[in-house]
């Protein structure tokens, strides 16, 4: 496999602005293990190989759990994940998936009883920002290195 394009080179300012956006999600206050979580699933549902390989090291590193991590895909039928984790993986789901039926209002009812309008917003740029990471990569021809 080869990468078509190193965009962190050839284009600095794009990859700049997509720092800024991540800059802002880091530093907001959303639980690092939650985004860890949003960043895993948005990426498994894209099917970019290169994310799924980072954040899944990254959960791990934060402390994040191989069974988790591993029913990731399956969350609605695993008993690991809490209420709130399961709306914004739900949520995760559906902003991915936009164009497919948006993102119904009891969904974001559902959603705001774990959170606050400020964090409902910060969730949404978190999802937003992991699959324009994913859609770079995919695009770019980037993939996992080999161990």
């Amino acid at each position: 496999m080869e990468v078509r394009v190193n965009y962190m080179q050839t284009n600095p300012g794009a990859f700049q602005a997509m720092l800024k956006l991540e800059g802002f999600i880091k530093t907001s206050g959303l639980d690092a293990g939650l985004y860890e979580l949003i960043k895993i699933r948005a990426s498994q549902i894209n099917g970019c190989a290169f994310c799924i390989n980072m954040h899944t090291q990254e959960a791990r590193k934060i402390g994040e759990t191989e069974q988790r991590i591993y029913l990731l895909n399956a969350w609605r039928e695993a008993p690991f994940f809490t209420d709130k984790e399961r709306a914004v993986l739900e949520l995760t789901e559906a902003v991915t998936r936009i164009s497919e039926q948006g993102v119904p209002q009891d969904l974001y009812e559902r959603v705001r009883a774990h959170v606050d309008e400020a964090e409902f917003v910060t969730i949404v740029m978190a999802i937003n920002a992991i699959n324009a990471w994913n859609r770079i990569a995919i695009s770019t021809g980037m993939f996992p290195e080999q161990a």
